[in-house]
Formats: structure tokens, C-alpha cells, sequence
């Protein structure tokens, strides 16, 4: 065997081009004073090129699109879309002409390819063309592998393919943080930062939330009786910017009685984020699903569920308070004891009997206070004793009130 043989041409082209939006075409100015040497032959040869803007020479503004000279930046959660052709350069009539398109990723192969039957025959001159699409779900290096096989005059079958190698980049840096309220909400704090060299606008951030909440977007406010983005009216995020968005996310009601003793991992939900970029070219992304680690409370929990914001010095307000066994096997037997401070006074019977406690239930207990010092006071002092163990649990700062004297809350 020869191994200097040189290698056959193939009768089949096979071209491929990324399809991406064009670009508005941007001049570079060139001007000087008309004392200078050349006069104002710079500004006339501005004024009569054909993409700028009449009026507007110096600005580098255009009204021309630019076709993509390379291949460009493909970014997470855009949708890739090539155009491949398979063109007859021969002067012989091929047949059983099968084009098949495959994407190679770190983790998978997919196949693109619209349709897996093969041409019967392709005659001289003419082409096979095909336009694929796909949404780039990872990041890393991407691989379009194009596989032509064909069947020549003499029966022989031929075969070749091309790669494409392609760098598909993140869009978007996404940071969340979580705050846990007095109540069993929980509030969510999302930082997005444009990562890109372009500008964004961004149509619409939103959190999926799991099955166990319901969610609140705090990034309107109400003017008029209209919504109105915190953000105005056009959401564009240039380049390296960051924006954060807050949700509110409540406990279902056929949760809310065991939110209280829901301990370790919980699922809060995921992030839906869409822009749109060069000539409204969109992006989607949606991230995993959120967790957050539920904070312990111990074997008991006090929470206020009513409070007034603001009270008369030294005269009696009431309060309402949830107590909850956050045992899962443990049944309880408490004892409420009332300290009082410098400031807060419990008005009631202090040692008395609250009764056995059952895993994972709680009872509503009201009870009344006066404070003896105006200004912003906590509320402390609350006691609670299990007879079975013998332990006992302390709750200070509990909450704080607003103490006025009377003839100012009455003005």
C-alpha cells in the first residue's frame, strides 16, 4: 500500500455559517477646524458618506446594518442557529445524500439535524441546505460536528465530516441571599450583574417558587394606582452593572401550621430571568432550584403573632404569642413565667399552667403588659418551664414597642 497516496477529493461541499442578528454600523469620525490644513474637506467627506446620520456626523451614530464578520460570542441560555449547505461542485449526479449534524457538549451528544431521511440525489450545481437550531443549556466547549455520506455513480460510498469548535460563555453572574423574618417569612435577595461587553434589557425576572410558599415581588412601587418598576421604565443593565430584586415568599396555608418545625434543607424555588440583547436577540436562564438552610429553634418556639406598634406609657396593651413544640417525638408540659425588666411590667399571674404540648402543634396565648419608660422598649421576660425535663427556656427581645405618653399619641 502507498502511503503517499494522496487523498480523494470529494464531489460534496459542505459549508456552515453561525446565523446571528446584523449590527448597526458605527463610523469613526475624522474632523478638524477649518484653519487647519485640510479646510473642511473632512466634514464634507462626512456628510456624504452614506452611513451616517444627516445631521449627526460626529456622533457615530449609523442607519446601515453590518453582517457578522466572525463567529462571535455565544452566551448561556441564547438559542444557537447555523445554516449548513451541502453544495454538488462535480459534474456527476450523486445519490443517497444524508446530512446529519450533531452537538457535542462535556456532558451529551445531541442530535440537530431536522430530518434523518436521506436525498435520493443531488444533481451538478445544486445544494442541500438545512438551518438548525438550539438553546445552549452549558457552559464550556461545544462541539457541531457535520457528518456528510454519500452514494457516487460507480456505487462507491463516500463519506467525510467537519468540526466546529465553540466557547459558550456565562451571561450572567447570579448571587442570592436569604433573610429570615420574626414570622415564617422568608425574604430572598437576588444580585444579577451583566457579565457581557453589550447591554441588556432585561424583560422579566421572576421566582418560581416550590409548592410549600407562595411569592410577593417587592420591585414595584404604586404611583397613580399603576405599577411601576423600581427600576423605571427601561430596564436596560449595561455592561459589569448589578441590580437586585426582592421577593417575598409566605408558607401555604396547608404549611403554614408546619413551618414552625420545619428543620434542615428547605426548597424555595427557582429563578426566571429573560433579556433580550443586539436587535432583540433573547436570552433565557433559569437557575437550580434555591435552598436554604431553616433556622433551629431549639425544642420550643415563641413567636409574637399580634403586637401594637405604638402604646400609652403606663397603661396595660395586649399581646398574642404562638408557642410551638418543635419536638418531633417529645410531647410537653410547660410552665409560663413572667420576669419583669426596668421597663416592661407583665400584668397576670406568672407560674401558671399552660398544659401539655404535643410534637409539632402549638397554642395561641394572650397576655398583658404596660411599660413604666417612654421611648423604644423590648419586649423580655418570658419564661418557659418543661415539668418532664426540668429545663428551662428563656425568651429576651422578644419584639420592641414604641412607648408615648398619652397626650401625644391623643394629638
Amino acid at each position: 500500500m502507498d502511503v503517499n497516496q494522496p487523498k480523494q477529493e470529494h464531489l460534496l461541499a459542505l459549508k456552515v455559517m453561525r446565523l446571528t442578528k446584523p449590527t448597526l454600523f458605527t463610523n469613526i469620525p475624522v474632523t478638524c477646524e477649518e484653519r487647519d490644513l485640510p479646510g473642511n474637506l473632512f466634514n464634507q467627506l462626512m456628510k456624504d458618506d452614506p452611513s451616517t446620520v444627516k445631521g449627526a456626523e460626529t456622533l457615530m451614530l449609523g442607519e446601515m446594518l453590518t453582517l457578522p464578520q466572525n463567529f462571535g460570542n455565544i452566551f448561556l441560555g441564547e438559542t444557537f442557529s447555523s445554516y449548513i449547505s451541502v453544495h454538488n461542485d462535480s459534474n456527476q449526479v450523486v445519490k443517497d445524500i444524508l446530512v446529519k449534524a450533531d452537538l457535542q457538549t462535556s456532558s451529551q451528544r445531541l442530535n440537530l439535524s431536522a430530518s434523518s431521511a436521506a436525498v435520493a440525489e443531488l444533481k451538478p450545481d445544486c445544494c442541500i441546505d438545512d438551518v438548525i437550531h438550539h438553546e445552549v443549556k452549558e457552559i464550556g466547549t461545544h462541539i457541531l460536528v457535520c457528518a456528510v455520506s454519500y452514494t457516487m455513480q460507480t456505487g462507491e460510498k463516500m463519506y467525510f465530516r467537519k468540526f466546529f469548535k465553540f466557547q459558550v460563555l456565562k451571561p450572567l453572574d447570579v448571587k442570592t441571599k436569604f433573610y429570615n423574618a420574626e414570622t415564617d417569612e422568608v425574604f430572598l435577595e437576588a444580585q444579577i450583574q451583566n457579565i457581557t461587553t453589550s447591554p441588556m434589557f432585561m424583560e422579566k425576572v421572576s421566582l418560581e417558587p416550590s409548592m410549600m410558599y407562595n411569592v410577593a415581588e417587592l420591585n414595584t412601587v404604586d404611583t397613580a394606582g399603576e405599577s411601576e418598576s423600581t427600576f423605571g421604565s427601561r430596564t436596560y443593565l449595561q455592561p459589569m452593572d448589578t441590580r437586585q430584586y426582592l421577593y417575598c415568599l409566605k408558607p401555604k396555608q396547608e404549611f403554614a401550621e408546619k413551618a414552625g418545625v420545619i428543620k434542615g434543607v428547605t426548597v424555595i424555588g427557582k429563578l426566571d430571568i429573560v433579556w433580550k440583547t443586539n436587535l432583540g436577540e433573547r436570552g433565557r436562564l433559569q437557575t437550580s432550584q434555591l435552598q436554604r438552610m431553616a433556622p433551629g429553634y431549639g425544642d420550643v418556639r415563641l413567636s409574637l403573632e399580634t403586637i401594637p406598634d405604638t402604646v400609652n406609657l403606663e397603661e396595660p396593651f395586649d399581646i398574642t404569642c404562638k408557642i410551638t413544640n418543635c419536638s418531633s417525638e417529645r410531647t410537653m408540659d410547660l410552665v409560663l413565667e413572667m420576669c419583669n425588666t426596668n421597663s416592661i411590667h407583665w400584668c397576670g399571674v406568672s407560674g401558671r399552667q399552660l398544659g401539655k404540648l404535643h410534637p409539632s402543634s402549638s397554642l395561641y396565648l394572650a397576655l398583658t403588659l404596660l411599660s413604666s419608660v417612654q421611648g423604644l422598649q423590648s419586649v423580655s421576660g418570658l419564661r418557659l418551664t418543661d415539668t418532664f425535663l426540668k429545663r428551662t427556656y428563656e425568651y429576651d427581645d422578644i419584639a420592641q414597642v414604641c412607648v408615648v405618653s398619652s397626650e401625644v399619641k391623643q394629638s
